[in-house]
This record gives structure tokens, sequence and C-alpha cells, in this order.
């Protein structure tokens, strides 16, 4: 076997059923969950029905690069979107079309890491655990910058040392951020960018939560925007993915795209030919017709708009928390430890969240994401004031 695979943590909900086994939560309370990041908003009727009237297309292969007409629209978009110059996001060099942004994150990883050498991924801590676990199977190590309320939540990339991003291959951006929602402004990203030029570094941006904002007017600036400003149209050193697992409340439809440096995108483009992992065609389909709708993402917006308008000012009684920039998560911090809080909350009051602590490492005595937990808002609004008054009556009668 790989030995790679003995350096893999469990994953963040495996620690949880550990930390919650053998409690007894009230029946009389109807569960709550607020841990999993999976929306539970309906899927677009017109994107199901597009699946239904295609399903002969069963009969046919699909082909790894996709469609031309999925990769023109994903174009389309990603222009219109993020205000790219016209032409400039080639459908044909610059898009993969992938199943959902877990196992591109994962074979892009396979397919950059030249393991001869030292080889680092520099990440964000707390981050999405993929990041970490592809490093380790490609023979990279990772390396964790804090992301603490300090710093707006988002990496000091001037402290990283030097003999870090000598041996940085790849740097994992989280903008929105998983789990604190924080937005990466231009400046920051044209600095990022600048030290991958200087280093010799790819850039990759996991831009997922992106379309989840509070202000219509006011979209998340994504790494190929600040790119576009830059005069940087050939995208050079850097990719980016999205996906309709957030966006459209798609996630077991497993679609998204990789867009940037098309050098990149070519060997990635052959590892993945070999990978195996082609979407299908009636879900290319339904990702043409979901990608070329914002109706239905306006009120998905809408929708967790109303949520944390109702639950952030109940939390606001015991805890100190605030509105994300962006996402459908909430990052307060705890009154007590997070996995006392988190295993506790379950059993009185048979709301579940996920303690900050499993998903960050503790490097040099400190995890960021302690005494912190993770809630995700993808319950419908009733339920979601009903886990945030269950909390505030948690927190009072937990008091010391």
């Amino acid at each position: 076997m790989n030995p790679n695979l003995d350096r893999l943590h469990p994953y963040p909900f495996e620690k949880l059923a550990k930390l919650k086994a053998g409690i007894s939560v009230p029946e009389h309370l109807t569960p709550i969950s607020l841990g999993i990041g999976e929306p539970k908003h309906p899927s677009p009727e017109f994107v199901k029905q597009v699946i239904a009237d295609n399903l002969d297309k069963l009969a046919n292969y699909p082909t790894t690069k996709g469609t031309d007409e999925l990769r023109t629209t994903i174009a389309d978009w990603a222009t219109r979107r993020f205000q790219l110059k016209e032409g400039t996001l080639d459908p044909a060099h610059h898009i993969v079309p992938v199943n959902g942004t877990r196992e591109a994150i994962f074979a892009l990883v396979q397919a950059v890491i030249d393991s001869s050498k030292p080889a680092a991924v520099v990440s964000p801590n707390p981050f999405y655990q993929i990041y970490e676990g592809a490093s380790f199977l490609a023979g990279a190590d990772p390396v964790y910058l804090p992301c603490d309320a300090g710093n707006g939540f988002i990496p000091d990339f001037d402290r990283v040392p030097e003999s870090v991003w000598q041996q940085c291959q790849i740097l994992f951006l989280c903008s929105p951020g998983n789990p604190s929602g924080a937005v990466i402004g231009r400046d920051t990203l044209a600095r990022v960018i600048e030290l991958a030029d200087t280093y010799d570094f790819l850039i990759a941006s996991d831009e997922c939560y992106s379309e989840l904002y509070p202000d219509e007017g006011q979209p998340p600036e994504g790494l190929l925007q600040t790119c576009a400003a830059l005069g940087r149209h050939d995208f050079s050193r850097c990719i980016v993915f999205h996906s309709l697992s957030k966006r459209s409340n798609l996630p077991g439809l497993r679609s998204g795209f990789v867009a940037g440096d098309a050098k990149v995108l070519q060997g990635y483009l052959k590892y993945r030919t070999y990978h195996g992992c082609a979407m299908p065609i009636h879900n290319q389909l339904a990702s043409i017709a979901a990608w070329q709708d914002e109706d239905h993402v306006r009120e998905n917006r809408a929708a967790y708009r109303a949520k944390f308008e109702a639950v952030v000012p109940i939390l606001r009684e015991v805890m100190d928390v605030d509105f994300p920039d962006a996402g459908f998560y909430l990052w307060p911090e705890t009154p007590m430890d997070d996995e006392t809080f988190a295993r506790e909350l379950s059993a009185q009051q048979n709301v579940h969240v996920l303690p900050g602590r499993y998903l960050s490492r503790t490097i040099e005595g400190h995890n960021p994401g302690e005494n912190r937990v993770r809630m995700a808002l993808v319950a419908p609004l009733e339920e979601c004031v009903e886990a945030a008054n269950r909390i505030v009556e948690f927190v009072k009668a937990n008091q010391t």
C-alpha cells in the first residue's frame, strides 16, 4: 500500500462521531444539524428537467474535456462575473469541467507536484481537508498559515519565511473562506501573484462559495478578476475552482470547473484522461442550464441573507458572532472549549455543530480553530431560528 495513506488524518465528521459516541439526545427535541455544509435549499426544477429529458445520453461515453457548449457557457459566465477581457478565457485552453471541486483539487495536486525535490503545499489554517490529503498522497508536505481574528481570518503572507516560498509548489487560497467567510481583497491577491512570480509556484484558489454574498452590488473578487485588473490576461500561475454545489444547490450533480493558466491545464487534462473522471453528458447539459441562469442564484442568496439577519441577533445575546463577508457559515467563539460545546449542545439541545479544532491543525502550540465552532445555516429559516434559540438557552444554562 502507498505509505502516504498512513499520513492521512480522519475527516472532521469522523472525529465528531467519535466525540458524540454514547451521548443521549433529548427525544422531545427534533434534531437540527448545523454541522455539515450541505445545501438544503431546493435544487432548480429546470435543472432536474434537463436531466430527465436527456437520460438517453446514458448510452454515450463523455469526453474528459467536456463538450464545447459546456466550456463556452462556463467561459461566458466567468467572463461576465469576474469582468474579464472578452475572449481572454478561451474555452478550448483555459477551462476544464470537473465532477465537483473535491476531486478536482485532489487531481490538480497529483498532476502538479514534483516530488523528486522538496515540495511544500501552503494552505490557510483552518482549511478544507482535501488540500492536506492531496498533498500527502502526492508526496508533498503541507504548510499551514494561521487565519485568526487578528488578521481578519486571512493569512499574513508577508510573515511566511522565504524558505517556505522557496519550496512551495502550490499555494491554496479559499475565498470566501471556509469556515470564516472572509474574502481576500484585490491588494492581497496582487501581492500573492507577485510572490508566485518571484518564487515560481502555482496559486490554486478555491472559490466555491463565491456566489453566496450579502450585497448584490458587491460580489467577492476572484483571482482571475485580479489577473484581469493587472493586465495578466494569460492567467499565468493562477488556477481557480468553481462549483454548482453551493451556487445552485446541486451538490449531488457533482459539477464544477477549473480555469486559468493554459499550460497548467494542459498537463492537468492529460492527468484526468487517465484518472477517468469525465462528467456524464446529461450532467453537462444540466450544468449548462444552471450556469446560464442567475435568477435562482439571486433567490438563493436572498434565502441565506434572511437566515443570517434572523440568527445573528439572537446568538449575539450569548456569543461573540458577526456576519461573514460571504458564504453560509458562522464562525463564533464559544464560551467553553469547542469540543465540550459541540458535545453538550448535542446532548442537551439536539443541535449539532462542528468543533473548530477539527478544521485546523495545531502548529507551534496554536490551533486557530480552538474555541470556535462552525455553524452552517443550511437548514430552513425556521429551523435555523429554532437552533439559535436553543443555543442561547444552552449557553445560559451552562454559564458558571
